[in-house]
């Protein structure tokens, strides 16, 4: 399964967890949801997967983690803020350069109208 794929599944999730909650609650029901529905339609998921850091070859113990990695392509960065920043576009974008992946999406579930609240992030694509 190719990332835009994986992409189409993920946007259907995140709208049905969004219709469910709706915005305001915490970052971590989000992630929960999210993973327990892409598990659902039958894609692998793993949950705060690690992102090594190397700086002069040297691998940097540091604390970094991607909230969710589907199939081992697509990134899923969630938030539940008032508004997302410029930095938090620039996180997900310097985490697909540390990965290597293609694709990430950004999300806020805290907003009205959920279409406001993903970003779709490309690395080399």
């Amino acid at each position: 399964m190719e990332e835009n794929d994986i992409s189409f599944k993920i946007r259907g999730a995140i709208y049905k967890v969004f219709n469910h909650f709706g915005p305001g609650l915490l970052e971590s029901v989000y992630v929960a949801a999210l993973a327990a529905e892409l598990r659902r339609d039958g894609l692998s998921v793993r949950k705060e997967v690690p992102i090594p850091v190397v700086f002069n070859e040297e691998k940097l113990e540091v604390g970094f983690r991607v909230d969710l990695l589907i199939q081992e392509k697509v990134l899923i960065e969630v938030k539940s803020i008032e508004a997302i920043a410029p930095v938090h576009h620039k996180q997900t974008l310097t985490y697909l350069k540390l990965t290597g992946l293609k694709l990430g999406i950004l999300v806020n579930f805290n907003v009205e109208n959920i279409n406001d609240g993903i970003h779709r992030k490309v690395n080399n694509f």
